[in-house]
């Protein structure tokens, strides 16, 4: 994924700083760990860019996790129903699990978007 490294997506699919896509956002990389899956470092090790700008910064990634839940969603129903010839009742479900399964991810990467709204890859940090 580094050929993607100078851009938005690079930052949002690996949680790296979106200012110098060289620091952990996060302070695990594992996302199912229930305790952890939030828990963000305050600052980019190393270009220093803080993460948190304000206490309830993070509440804006609520909307974005909306419309992420409801790209999994669609996609879980288009393979359910479509793919797999499930009825409507196994696609439901089907679209409950990839919810719930996929939940810590969605988490994640919403925030990941929100916070790519606000700073933009600086190339002069990434050394």
């Amino acid at each position: 994924m580094s050929f993607l490294k100078g851009t938005k997506i690079y930052s949002i699919f690996t949680g790296k700083c979106p200012v110098c896509h060289e620091g952990k956002m996060y302070e695990t990389s594992n996302a199912y760990n229930p305790s952890q899956t939030l828990k963000m470092n305050e600052r980019c090790s190393h270009c220093n860019t803080k993460f948190k700008i304000e206490p309830s910064f993070f509440y804006g990634a609520m909307y974005v996790s909306y419309g992420v839940g409801i790209a999994f969603g669609v996609a879980a129903f288009v393979i359910a129903y479509v793919f797999l010839n499930l009825n409507p009742t196994q696609s439901f479900l089907a679209i409950i699990g990839t919810l719930v399964v996929f939940l810590p991810v969605i988490l994640r990467i919403s925030r990941n978007i929100w916070i790519n709204f606000f700073f933009k890859f600086d190339r002069k940090k990434t050394s």
